[in-house]
């Protein structure tokens, strides 16, 4: 989910939508989790074995991503808030459809990995 996601943000900042900030060319290394989660699958699941410490370092490290991409967003929107990206605040997130991506697909993210947290946290 985060890699077509990380694509648009990407496109919606050439196209001064969005601000520097919210791409790999700022602070958004979000797309991080996305590419490395294949290759950390295939490693923690070697052999039939679970490999809980890998999963849960990495689970840690997607989080803080993506807590540093949601704070980072929300210090650039147009607001009484807003502390970044004053040249060019982030836009696109107040017209349809990307207002989806705070409301939606953040929080599916966010639950998506505090369900995996609960799994690992339970299992022996």
């Amino acid at each position: 989910m985060r890699i077509p996601v990380e694509i648009v943000l990407f496109l919606l900042v050439e196209r001064h939508f969005l601000s520097t900030y919210m791409s790999v060319h700022g602070t958004n290394f979000d797309v991080l989790s996305g590419l490395s989660a294949p290759f950390i699958a295939l490693f923690a699941f070697r052999n039939g074995v679970r490999n809980k410490p890998v999963l849960v370092i990495w689970n840690v490290i997607a989080l803080a991503l993506l807590l540093n991409v949601v704070i980072t967003a929300a210090f650039c929107i147009p607001s009484p808030i807003q502390q970044l990206a004053f040249d060019q605040p982030n836009v696109a997130v107040l017209y349809f459809p990307m207002n989806l991506l705070p409301t939606v697909v953040v929080p599916i993210v966010l639950f998506a990995h505090v369900i995996a947290f609960r799994q690992l946290l339970n299992r022996k």
